[in-house]
């Protein structure tokens, strides 16, 4: 009776079920051991040392920015060149725009500097001329998934919608650092922008989607061993019934007798064959 399993459709089904469950049971240990490495990272984070209260460094020591190395304090020389506003950002519940201002370093590189925040239609301040030193908070640049980055364009030349060296590169003619800095002092008129935690670093909603992953993948798994199990027990079912002489049911083939056609109302008589109809009158 299970010898259908050897004919090509079977086996075609068979290999493509054997190529899906490890591959499902894969991306589901895989999703498992991503939210794992958040939980260490979490409770690594737990008993580190403040970054903020760590002592500050020159930036290129603490560049690539990473999770070991934001939210430590950067320091840099140079002088303020071109400012922008980055709109649609909040701070205490507020909405507002960051005030960002190129640090020309010595270098030649131009850092970032989120100078503060200020409210909706107010006025930034003019940064300071001359040679400045600056230090705050390492941050990591920006990206479309940053709360508040904006992708879209339509923005006035003096406003920019995601802090990062891709987006910069685009409208100064020098280069620019891959990170920025927020100042933990603001000058009059702004407000100190608060650091804010690497991305993909604790137990945030991200985190346990990829928990909710794991389980939908286990689950798809479990779902491709039964609908071969389903599939392979109803084709063995319709061969027992053929081998009974059980038929599948048919519906009845209803003909359509135009009307006042009296040859198709008349029963036949005796002996004689039944007219046969037609379509057409």
């Amino acid at each position: 009776m299970y010898r259908f399993l050897l004919t090509p459709r079977w086996w075609g089904i068979t290999v493509f079920a054997l190529l899906a469950i490890p591959f499902c049971i894969f991306m589901g240990s895989w999703q498992l051991s991503r939210f794992e490495d958040r939980v260490a990272t979490h409770r690594t984070d737990e008993h580190r040392p403040d970054p903020a209260r760590q002592a500050s460094a020159p930036l290129d020591s603490l560049l690539p920015v990473n999770l070991d190395t934001s939210g430590r304090q950067a320091s840099a020389t140079g002088k303020y060149g071109r400012q922008f506003l980055v709109p649609d950002r909040s701070v205490d519940g507020r909405e507002g725009s960051y005030v960002l201002t190129l640090l020309r370093t010595d270098g030649g590189k131009a850092l970032p500097v989120v100078r503060g925040w200020l409210p909706q239609g107010a006025k930034p301040p003019a940064p300071p001329k001359g040679a400045v030193k600056v230090t705050g908070s390492l941050q990591a640049s920006e990206n479309s998934g940053t709360d508040g980055a904006y992708t879209g364009g339509g923005l006035p030349a003096d406003q920019i919608g995601i802090i990062s060296a891709a987006s910069l590169v685009n409208v100064v003619p020098y280069p620019v650092y891959d990170a920025w800095i927020t100042l933990p002092h603001a000058s009059a008129g702004l407000k100190a922008v608060p650091a804010a935690a690497p991305q993909n670093s604790g137990l945030d909603l991200k985190s346990f989607q990829n928990l909710g992953y794991t389980g939908e993948w286990f689950v798809f798994a479990g779902f491709v061993v039964f609908m071969w199990f389903r599939l392979a027990r109803r084709e063995a079912e319709a061969l027992r019934d053929l081998e009974l002489g059980i038929m599948p049911d048919t519906e009845p083939v209803t003909v359509a007798v135009p009307d006042g056609d009296a040859a198709a109302d008349e029963p036949a008589a005796d002996g004689a064959a039944a007219p046969e109809v037609s379509g057409r009158r």
